[in-house]
């Protein structure tokens, strides 16, 4: 079992950054795929992006590549989204997820990946 555990969501005014993180207990994820998904209010959940088991590998959605910077610390269990120039569009809550199987580059549905966490909100003001 996996368990992930997001962080560092909040209110930010529209063009600020956040980081938010993604501590994973239970088991070791430093072989898996880790992948950040979204979901705003009435919407399905969005892929955001992912990152190969090392790091050296990543995958964004098209229209979020350049604001949006995912990594990872294998050392401490830990997988980072850095997201700067926010824009109301943003606010959503954004979900820490775990792939145990697929490689990073086929990664991006949410049926893909076996364990999610909670969630940790962002809401952009204009």
């Amino acid at each position: 079992q996996v368990q992930l555990v997001e962080s560092g969501g909040g209110l930010v005014q529209a063009g600020g950054s956040l980081r938010l993180s993604c501590a994973a207990s239970g088991r070791t994820v430093s072989s898996y795929t880790m992948g950040w998904f979204r979901q705003a209010p009435g919407k399905e959940r969005e892929f955001v992006a992912a990152i190969s088991w090392r790091g050296g590998n990543t995958n964004y959605a098209d229209s979020l590549k350049g604001r949006f910077t995912i990594s990872r610390d294998n050392a401490k269990n830990m997988v980072y989204l850095q997201i700067n120039s926010l824009k109301p569009e943003d606010t959503a809550v954004y979900f820490c997820a775990a792939d145990l199987n697929r490689p990073w580059w086929s990664a991006s549905t949410p049926n893909a990946y076996d364990y999610w966490g909670q969630g940790t909100q962002v809401t952009v003001s204009s």
